[in-house]
């Protein structure tokens, strides 16, 4: 009894064992068959890129690397299996890119990118002698922690040498002299602080005092306009009355001077004449 239960459970272990191998290999087979392998060679470094980094096809995912390897000290292969749905064409170039300040795989990561840059829409096909069908490159868009660390020292190395150019013993010497007028300056009017206040209360009791007076001055020249003005007037309109009675006395003398002696007024009409 014991020996029957033994010899059921090996043969379903073996069972088990034999559709786990089916089920990995019906599905190595349809992974095989349903993509495609392609080889990428580029001359610039990949610092971050693993192996089953992801592959995008125009920001889609679309497959991973399979392997990265030196081909000599200035050539990276690395091999990509990409979905055979992929539209990966003679027109796609792939680029190593990263999202993320990438080092390793640790921070952010490094993939490769897949963009069409032209309209040659053939499909790609295996050269003589190579492996797999090759995508060409474009420059690379790798942007690593390693490398944004070397830019800010070089750029922060920069900052210093200029400033050590800028700020030479005489100019040290300048700045000096300015901020210890600076702060004399400062010490003047912290002890003059009261001088300074008084004379702000000054200018405020004064502005106060001149308002009545450019008040009263507002109101004489309205009485001016309303009462002097006026009379002014009426007196001007009596001397040019008077400048041409004046005028007319003048004309009539120089007409008749005898009048003079007679008076000024009209002689009597002579003979036919109408009074």
């Amino acid at each position: 009894m014991k020996n029957g239960i033994n010899t059921k459970a090996r043969l379903a272990f073996v069972v088990f064992v034999l559709i786990a191998i089916s089920v990995g290999a019906a599905w190595y087979a349809f992974s095989v068959s349903h993509y495609a392998t392609y080889q990428i060679y580029t001359k610039e470094s990949v610092t971050g890129l693993i192996a089953d980094a992801p592959v995008e096809f125009h920001g889609v995912d679309v497959g991973k690397v399979k392997s990265i390897s030196l081909v000599n000290p200035r050539s990276v292969s690395i091999v990509v299996s990409i979905d055979k749905d992929a539209p990966v064409t003679s027109a796609s170039v792939a680029t190593v890119t990263s999202r993320g300040l990438a080092t390793r795989g640790f921070t952010g990561y490094v993939y490769i990118s897949i963009e069409d840059v032209g309209s040659d829409s053939r499909p790609l096909t295996t050269r003589p002698g190579a492996p797999y069908p090759i995508i060409p490159t474009a420059p690379s868009n790798l942007i690593t922690l390693d490398t944004t660390l070397n830019q800010v020292k070089e750029n922060f190395q920069i900052i210093t040498d200029l400033l050590v150019t800028i700020l030479d013993t005489k100019t040290v010497a300048s700045l000096k002299q300015s901020a210890e007028s600076l702060q004399l300056a400062t010490n003047v009017l912290a002890k003059n602080t009261e001088k300074l206040n008084s004379i702000v209360a000054n200018t405020e009791r004064a502005s106060q005092r001149l308002e009545p007076l450019l008040q009263s001055s507002h109101d004489t020249v309205r009485a001016l306009q309303t009462q002097i003005l006026p009379e002014a007037y009426k007196a001007l309109a009596n001397i040019d009355n008077l400048s041409t009675s004046l005028t007319d006395l003048t004309t009539k003398i120089n007409r008749d001077p005898s009048s003079l002696i007679r008076g000024i007024a009209s002689p009597p009409p002579g003979p036919g004449e109408k009074k």
